[in-house]
């Protein structure tokens, strides 16, 4: 991350990491599924066939709820007919101009919308008598309001059991208000940071994020809007569903970040490949992760916007206001992300090994936010070693010679040569980053034999582009030797091929 930071250090402002968007679930344990609501009936006494009948009563305490906040509040609830179709957040923004930003409930919308349900069912195979999972649609609250601590924010509501909930906020709003209470100037358009007064304390207060804080706030917000919360005598239980966290690179002028993000842009788009991806991500590609996930990958230009996605997850870099650099790392089931952890075992104590990361609230920091910042900054770190291409030919120039051993020559590399080319395309698999290249590995990718491939190890180490680690059979390659191999390809797909095929057009 540094050499892109350094080479820039005077155009740019500062820089910080913290949450973007984060969308959370809340649900009931022991409603949440079909057993456990039958389960809870029975201990009631309340017939099976009855559910609709004890339901109703909630859903009725649900709107009279909200009725009575919106009249307290003076806001009328607006239906939507056709919820898919109306953004509503463009609303909000109209309204929160007339209002101020002030703390308190900003505006209520109620829509019919799919929702989870049960229906009663008699097996007269077994004789028993349960609930059966099933789906419809009832009437949903959006209740957005601004939070001293959390800043604009929406809590989604149905009015029908199990009362699955859904809640969002975004933590550049959250880190405003930790700025403010520690008296650090900024200024925040819309949701980036165009300015701090102390960018190393904001990443602090960023970096220690309070989960316990946000619960209290989720219990409160829910008996607050969701009062059947306490006459079913439970909690909600929460749950990540979607986490954005970005990385922002704030530069001072806006033509300052324009010479180069075209350049960067370029690279992503045609440098960036499925298993360097997997590498920012901390994964590894190979065969059994495709089996497991499919290939899932593709690259988009979105606007300004480049995206790289595998599976639920995706790497984004886009400019905000002409001002911001951001890289985006977004989550849609971080399950995705893996981590050393405790883990209970059925038999036995609990191991400590690799797993993957839970859904719970808790998984947000450390854990979540250091796996995703650590994204970000494998990205930022690809995207610095093809940013100057000065160093670059240089070095290119040096591998491009011969070298001497044992009275013997090894010859340079030439990127225009197709052997020469595919080896280093290969040895830039980004799988090799975590577990290494070996032998073997590169047979299977070059299709040559094991004497081939053992003279093309040789060749690469003596020309200092890979070392071998300790007394294993294992081989990485140096900063120098990635630096080149990226710089290499670079030149020769971004700048000489495109500009031979515009002489020839000629």
């Amino acid at each position: 991350m540094a050499s892109l930071l350094e080479r820039y250090h005077d155009k740019i402002r500062g820089v910080i990491s913290c949450y973007d968007r984060v969308i959370i679930k809340g649900t009931l344990p022991g409603f949440c599924y079909s057993e456990g609501m039958t389960s809870y009936l029975y201990a009631k006494k309340i017939r099976i066939f009855d559910y609709p009948k004890w339901a109703e009563p909630l859903r009725d305490q649900i709107r009279a709820n909200a009725e009575e906040i919106a009249e307290k509040n003076g806001v009328t609830i607006e239906f939507l007919r056709k919820a898919k179709d109306f953004r509503k957040e463009e609303l909000i923004k109209k309204i929160l101009k007339e209002r101020g930003d002030h703390p308190g409930l900003v505006h209520i919308f109620s829509a019919m919308e799919p929702c989870d349900s049960y229906k009663p069912w008699h097996d007269k195979t077994t004789g028993k008598t349960f609930l059966k999972p099933d789906s419809g649609k009832c009437l949903h609250y959006y209740f957005y309001f601004i939070d001293p601590k959390f800043g604009l924010c929406f809590l989604r509501v149905p009015t029908w059991a199990p009362f699955k909930v859904t809640f969002y906020f975004n933590g550049h709003n959250w880190l405003v208000s930790q700025l403010d209470k520690k008296k650090i100037g900024n200024r925040l358009l819309e949701n980036a940071f165009i300015d701090i007064d102390d960018f190393p304390q904001a990443q602090k207060l960023s970096d220690d994020f309070s989960v316990s804080c946000l619960h209290q706030s989720l219990d409160r917000f829910v008996s607050l809007y969701c009062p059947v919360v306490k006459d079913l005598e439970t909690s909600y239980h929460w749950t990540l569903s979607q986490v954005e966290y970005a990385t922002d690179i704030v530069f001072k002028k806006q033509e300052d970040l324009k010479d180069i993000y075209g350049v960067l842009t370029r690279t992503a788009i045609h440098a960036v490949k499925p298993d360097q991806v997997a590498t920012f991500l901390g994964r590894k590609l190979n065969g059994h992760y495709e089996d497991e996930m499919g290939n899932n990958f593709s690259t988009r230009i979105e606007g300004t916007c480049i995206k790289h996605r595998m599976g639920p997850v995706s790497l984004k870099m886009y400019d905000k206001f002409g001002l911001v650099l951001r890289l985006e790392t977004t989550s849609y089931d971080v399950t995705f992300f893996k981590h050393h952890r405790m883990v209970e075992q059925k038999d036995g104590p609990p191991v400590f090994k690799l797993a993957t990361l839970k859904k719970s609230i808790y998984s947000l920091n450390p854990d979540l936010r250091q796996l995703m910042h650590d994204s970000n900054k494998r990205y930022l770190a690809f995207l610095s070693d093809v940013d100057d291409p000065t160093v670059g030919i240089k070095s290119l120039n040096k591998i491009s010679e011969p070298v001497r051993e044992n009275d013997r020559n090894y010859r340079g590399y030439n990127f225009f040569l197709v052997g020469d080319q595919v080896l280093f395309e290969n040895i830039l698999r980004g799988e090799y980053d975590i577990s290494g290249m070996r032998n073997k590995d590169l047979q299977k990718n070059l299709g040559k034999t094991v004497h081939q491939i053992s003279a093309a190890l040789k060749r690469l180490r003596l020309h200092g582009l890979i070392r071998k680690v300790g007394k294993t059979y294992k081989y990485y390659l140096t900063e120098f030797g990635r630096k080149v191999a990226l710089m290499g390809l670079k030149l020769r797909e971004l700048y000489v091929i495109p500009q031979l095929a515009q002489s020839f057009a000629y």
